[in-house]
């Protein structure tokens, strides 16, 4: 015997249209919340009160088939474990859900090899759009998704100068905070700052190094190429870097870091060498994550607001995906704040 012999038929649009008292049609734009159809507010509630009540679950395969698009998005981030990208995936799957659309999330580990797989799954035609935080990915990687007719947004605000596609971009001024930060040091009096800057060739290292260089410019203070140290983006890579600093005569006096990450494995490895921050050595990092209020002495760091990112972002591509958005690429550059506590 069949094992679907006597199952109970998956309940259809057809049926919550004769629930509901209204046409198959009112049915298909009050689930696929339509951006071209107004349905009044209480024909909309009866549709979606039957639904609930059959058990009604959209055939996204089917969908997918009639209208070319899946109701789904994608965004490519550089490292999960890092407390920033969650809370940036979450103000985009906030957007998403209420558009009805939902989330894959690819974790490249800020490889090259993995951003290219992500970006060649995407063009399989496994999403409607996608948001990136690019680590290694050129404008030419980009060319074969728009083509495909792939909506794209990029979270760099480097795509903004060399992106001749069309493509929408956002984030902050990354220059422009490394500056920030390390100005912030300058005025305390420090003249002798290293950087631990992160992974060499990456938009977030290079962009904060050239801030960094620009601040030490600004007030006449040499730069000391000795003082600038590459390392992963990562509490270990921090402290590698850090036990480096530390082997320099004479030592640096405060540090700024690309990442919090990479701070709070400098914090270990400054008391590991008995130094006192912010006494000995001051510092500062970059994301504002949870830990960095809860580790001691509280982090001084640039918080870049990844929650209102990531609703921003998704707001932008499935606007252009609806219809609800046209025009030229927009390149939006969002707000940061340096939040002082007890490193500095």
């Amino acid at each position: 015997m069949s094992p679907q012999t006597g199952a109970k038929p998956r309940p259809t649009q057809g049926d919550v249209a004769e629930r509901a008292h209204v046409s198959q049609a009112t049915v298909s734009y009050v689930l696929s919340n339509s951006p071209t159809v107004t349905v009044p507010d209480e024909t909309r509630e009866r549709v979606l009160a039957a639904a609930r009540d059959l058990g009604y679950v959209p055939n996204h395969a089917a969908r997918t088939l009639r209208t070319r698009r899946t109701m789904t998005i994608a965004s490519i981030i550089p490292d999960i474990t890092n407390p920033y990208y969650p809370w940036l995936e979450r103000g985009i799957q906030d957007v998403a859900n209420s558009y009805g659309y939902e989330l894959i999330v690819y974790n490249t580990d800020g490889d090259r090899a993995r951003e290219q797989a992500a970006l060649r799954s995407v063009r399989r035609g496994h999403v409607d759009g996608m948001i990136m935080t690019p680590f290694h990915v050129e404008p030419t990687d980009l060319e074969p998704l728009v083509e495909s007719g792939i909506q794209v947004v990029m979270l760099s605000q480097r795509f903004a100068e060399l992106n001749p596609m069309g493509i929408d971009t956002l984030g902050i001024s990354n220059k422009l905070a490394g500056l920030t930060a390390v100005n912030h040091l300058l005025d305390l009096g420090h003249t002798r700052i290293a950087m631990v800057a992160g992974v060499e060739g990456t938009p977030p290292r290079e962009l904060r190094v050239a801030g960094y260089r620009e601040a030490l410019a600004q007030h006449h203070v040499p730069v000391e190429e000795q003082l600038i140290r590459a390392g992963e983006f990562s509490e270990i890579g921090g402290y590698e870097a850090t036990r480096e600093l530390l082997l320099l005569t004479p030592r640096p006096t405060a540090i700024f870091a690309a990442n919090d990450l990479m701070a709070i494995g400098a914090m270990q490895a400054l008391r590991e060498a008995n130094l006192s921050i912010p006494d000995d050595v001051a510092l500062v990092g970059f994301d504002n994550i949870p830990a960095s209020l809860l580790v001691h002495p509280s982090l001084t760091t640039v918080d870049q607001k990844p929650f209102p990112l990531g609703r921003e972002a998704a707001t932008i591509l499935i606007e252009r995906l609806q219809g609800e958005r046209s025009g030229p690429a927009t390149h939006s550059v969002t707000t940061f704040e340096l939040i002082i506590r007890d490193s500095t």
